[in-house]
């Protein structure tokens, strides 16, 4: 896999990098890699967007613990 270097990049750009990354649990490092990808990769972005944008949607809808789906699932079998 390749490294990737970029220099001279604006003091406030990294730091908003960082609030992002922050933001999402991850390293700025995984942050940038996820950046470039969606910018250049736009079919695993849109992806990723439909998950994020589902998470959202369904937040605090799903009330029955997982582990009762399973078993209700396995019952109708």
């Amino acid at each position: 896999m390749g490294q990737l270097l970029v220099r001279d990049v604006p003091q406030d750009i990294v730091e908003a990098l960082k609030r992002r990354a922050a933001e999402h649990g991850r390293s700025a490092e995984a942050e940038h890699r996820i950046l470039l990808e969606e910018a250049l990769r736009p079919g695993r972005a849109g992806f990723r967007q439909r998950v994020a944008a589902l998470r959202e949607e369904t937040r605090g809808h799903i009330t029955v613990p997982s582990e009762e789906l399973i078993r209700q699932d396995r019952d109708e079998r």
